[in-house]
């Protein structure tokens, strides 16, 4: 699939900013075979004073501003064609959780992909005995089995819901409510993964939204999007779940970054010099290219 993406994301300030320091994380990711970044731009207003571009150390497109003027809104503006071409799911060829614990003891690496960094608690995915026992009852037999078990009860069991809980949420929290949005799913599912003793990190992308059947697509309909990738084992490495529909990743997903939650590929975190509050909107296209 090849799409063209665009994302605006705007903020109002009550108060005039006096300076601000952000790091901007919403450039989709080149993959490789995988996908590909055809071409892309990042762009701000009012224009900042200083910029520079980098990875971090999971791979991400960073951006990182400072503004020293005073402002009254930001604009960040991304566009972006991306082909997409995810590999077919062959056989299952993953351990069990015991063979699992065997081969990642085996691991030497501390690269960016190695299993470790994604075994421990973390702010937005703690471990909590609760999401332990549900992932337990979610599935058994190899590791891609039960992150398929556990990737679909959530979403039979849990109600998507855009006012029950923030960008600040755990998942032990969201776990309480059963409601939350997909970045929510996505830490419940790599809570009680980890607590099975499965690696587990957060995927921050673009989704495809196809609209209801003789119903035109709304621009800026779309939105960022959040899923999983799960560890199973050497063989079968890294694939990658979505809680929040009940499937695995299609080529309908568009990855932006990986890391160990959310908090790794927010898509802007910063400082702001200022006395008042903000609001902020987020409009995003994925427009399928024919």
């Amino acid at each position: 699939m090849l799409y063209d993406i665009r994302l605006n994301l705007h903020y109002d300030y009550e108060t005039a900013v006096g300076g601000g320091r952000h790091l901007v994380r919403v450039l989709p990711a080149n993959l490789g075979g995988g996908q590909r970044v055809v071409a892309a731009s990042l762009s701000f207003a009012p224009t900042p004073g200083e910029r520079s571009d980098f990875h971090d150390f999971f791979g991400s497109n960073v951006t990182s501003i400072a503004f020293r003027e005073a402002h009254r809104t930001l604009d960040v503006r991304m566009s972006a064609r991306v082909s997409v071409t995810r590999p077919e799911i062959g056989l299952d060829v993953s351990p069990d959780v015991v063979g699992l614990a065997r081969e990642i003891a085996t691991v030497r690496s501390l690269q960016p992909d190695s299993p470790h960094h994604f075994l421990a608690p973390t702010d937005f995915a703690d471990l909590d005995p609760a999401i332990t026992a549900y992932a337990r009852e979610s599935g058994a037999g190899s590791v891609a089995a039960i992150a398929t078990g556990i990737c679909n009860r959530i979403r039979r069991d849990f109600t998507y819901d855009g006012t029950a809980t923030d960008v600040q949420t755990r998942a032990s929290d969201a776990f309480a409510l059963k409601r939350g949005v997909c970045q929510d799913f996505s830490h419940v599912m790599i809570s009680g993964l980890r607590g099975l003793g499965i690696p587990a990190g957060y995927v921050s992308g673009f989704l495809r939204t196809i609209p209801p059947a003789g119903q035109e697509r709304l621009e800026g309909a779309d939105a960022m999007h959040a899923w999983v990738r799960v560890w199973c084992g050497r063989e079968a490495g890294w694939q990658e779940f979505d809680p929040t529909n009940g499937m695995r990743a299609s080529n309908d997903h568009i990855t932006v970054g990986y890391g160990r939650d959310y908090g790794d590929v927010a898509p802007i975190v910063g400082v702001l010099k200022t006395a008042g509050g903000q609001a902020g909107a987020q409009a995003v296209d994925v427009v399928p290219v024919a």
